[in-house]
């Protein structure tokens, strides 16, 4: 185990090169076992341990899914359909997305001198480059206009793009489970679709699952003497990220059109990916079934990702209050009238 260049002597580096799946039986298993992960390590997994260290990193390595996403067959759409997918405005920013967080990982990945914990952020790096093919690959098939790809600089403060990216996707993971639920249930898009994108959103899972743990061993085995301007750096992850989730990206494309992109989309944009009218709280009560859903059959010794949970639990139980007193103040408004 060790560089990305091991790496990718195992895994090629083209997803179109992986071996394709002998029957539909091996690609359901490898599905499953996408999905479930137990830990053969006895006793509490302690973030700084060995044991704790071992098991992010075979935890990651053993739910590796060589199939899905990789093997594709882009449903044919009717044209209203096809007018929903090509008009989502995300393409632009999440091929751009893909495409940084597998440099910044990649990058990050040559600091880390632990081999375990290099050969599980290096497999990660490896998986937001197959992100970014199936991206590209779905924009290819559907037509979609792209603006065209910046070059990807590798970041001068590599642990600072790490943590960016890793705090970004465990904030908008999140509320891309419950978008993406709420898309299935509505019916808004077909089932072929929204089955083709599932494996990815739970391949997201297990990239967050590993950085919620590799961030809770580093910390534990960081000198204490760094660890005041590590936690004021991660301050200013999330400031950066709050700041960021605020503002608009514009591109602009080969024909010189301007295209406008809401960095938080994954929260603003539900309207735009179902025809059911849902409440603030409720979506927010949707995010946390999801995210308990999708983490629920993996060890439970392994740590989960609280911020954006408890941040969605208080909006959740506000937003509740709020309904409940409006309720209040509309029937005695009535009462008077």
């Amino acid at each position: 185990m060790g560089s990305l260049s091991d790496i990718y002597s195992r895994l090629p580096e083209s997803m179109d090169d992986l071996p394709a799946p002998p029957n539909a039986e091996a690609v359901a298993e490898a599905d499953f076992r996408a999905r479930h992960w137990l830990s053969p390590i006895r006793g509490p997994l302690k973030p700084g341990s060995d044991e704790h260290k071992r098991a992010l990193a075979e935890m990651f390595r053993e739910t590796f899914n060589p199939y899905k996403p990789s093997v594709i067959d882009w449903p044919k759409l009717d044209p209203e359909t096809l007018h929903r997918v090509t008009s989502l405005p995300i393409w632009d920013i999440a091929v751009q997305t893909e495409g940084k967080a597998r440099l910044r990982m990649a990058a990050y990945a040559r600091l880390v001198t632990d081999p375990d914990v290099k050969d599980a952020i290096s497999r990660n790096a490896w998986e937001e480059n197959r992100h970014k093919e199936v991206l590209s690959k779905m924009v290819a098939a559907y037509n979609i206009p792209m603006a065209p790809e910046p070059p990807y600089i590798e970041p001068k403060d590599v642990e600072w793009a790490y943590l960016v990216t890793g705090f970004s996707e465990c904030v908008d993971s999140f509320f891309a489970f419950g978008m993406f639920e709420l898309a299935k249930r509505s019916g808004y898009f077909p089932e072929a679709l929204t089955d083709t994108f599932e494996p990815i959103m739970q391949e997201e899972c297990r990239h967050i699952l590993l950085f919620a743990n590799w961030l809770a061993w580093y910390r534990a085995v960081m000198p204490w003497w760094r660890r005041p301007f590590f936690e004021a750096k991660v301050w200013a992850v999330w400031g950066f990220l709050a700041y960021e989730r605020m503002s608009l990206a514009r591109t602009v494309d080969d024909s010189g059109e301007v295209h406008t992109q809401d960095n938080n989309f994954t929260v603003t944009g539900t309207k735009e990916v179902t025809n059911i009218q849902i409440s603030l709280p409720d979506f927010m009560e949707l995010c946390l079934e999801e995210d308990d859903r999708r983490f629920a059959g993996y060890d439970p010794r392994l740590l989960r990702p609280t911020t954006t949970p408890a941040i969605a639990r208080v909006i959740r139980n506000a937003g509740r209050v709020w309904e409940f007193a409006s309720g209040i103040f509309k029937a005695n408004g009535k009462k008077a009238a």
